[in-house]
């Protein structure tokens, strides 16, 4: 596999009138990875993705996809599959023909009703768009995106308003297109899916790239938390135990297993409860409300 970067950017700036929605932002998609782009709200990621698909012109930076600038819609858009947060299918058209029709611009071929059996809408093809829930909505997004099975897929909230079951089933479709080779750039608010399966991780605020790195890069930047509740004063307590009016002890560690077993060790030798005890590592949500503080 190549490694020649899919997406490069490189201090993209992007202005709505005097309002800098994105700002010196510089970041690279390899082949084959699933780079989830996240952020809070008005961070810049809708923005910065909508150069990178060729719907808006960068004010400064260059953007680059697969060599070539995201406005030469010739050599970019039959390699790249796009699904938007909103559709713009047309409410009179059926499933069928919204599949083909996308399907003949993309400029990728494949079998129409396979892709809508991929998404479980076979018994929806015949049926018009606004003749759909939220759900088939977002199915049909997705089938419209993955049709032809484009190396580079683009999934603006591909999850949003889908039950637990329609969720495994386009991730088992987006696992099978990576193996595959293809690569995928995802934005999402649900971050446990980004935790579960990005190879690497962009953090926006602000309109700029806060931090980068891998899970595990990420939460290793702030400490493990273990917590619990005393059923009644201790006589003696170990030094960096700090507690609380009603008995309730907060550690921040960044050595988690080390700390834990001397705590357990301290409470069983002064036959202490410790109740309501909680320990884990630094979650990705927990990152995410560092960089909003």
């Amino acid at each position: 596999m190549s490694t020649t970067p899919v997406i490069e950017v490189d201090r993209l700036n992007l202005t709505y009138g005097d309002f800098p929605a994105v700002r010196d932002l510089s970041f690279e998609v390899r082949p084959g990875e699933l780079y989830a782009l996240l952020g809070t709200n008005g961070a810049g990621k809708t923005s910065t993705l909508e150069v990178v698909e060729g719907h808006r012109a960068p004010t400064s930076g260059t953007v680059r996809v697969f060599g070539h600038g995201p406005r030469d819609r010739r050599s970019v858009r039959p390699r790249m599959g796009v699904m938007l947060q909103e559709s713009g299918f047309s409410p009179d058209l059926t499933v069928r023909e919204s599949v083909g029709l996308i399907g003949r611009l993309s400029g990728r071929s494949d079998d129409v009703d396979r892709v809508i059996d991929l998404v479980d809408l076979t018994d929806r093809a015949g049926r018009r768009v606004s003749q759909l829930s939220g759900g088939e909505k977002r199915r049909l997004d997705f089938a419209t995106a993955v049709y032809g099975t484009p190396e580079l897929i683009v999934l603006d909230e591909p999850t949003t308003g889908l039950d637990i079951q329609t969720r495994d089933a386009v991730w088992a479709t987006v696992d099978r297109l990576r193996e595959n080779g293809a690569t995928i750039v995802l934005t999402t608010h649900y971050l446990e899916e980004a935790q579960q399966r990005a190879d690497r991780i962009g953090l926006m605020h602000q309109g700029t790239l806060d931090r980068e790195g891998t899970v595990s890069e990420l939460t290793r930047s702030l400490p493990a938390v273990i917590q619990f509740s005393l059923a009644e004063p201790v006589p003696v307590l170990p030094r960096h135990l700090v507690v609380d009016a009603d008995g309730k002890v907060v550690i921040e560690t960044f050595a988690l297993q080390k700390d834990l077993h001397a705590l357990l060790g301290w409470a069983q030798d002064h036959a202490v409860e410790l109740r309501d005890l909680q320990a884990g590592p630094t979650r990705l949500d927990d990152v995410f409300r560092a960089i909003t503080r």
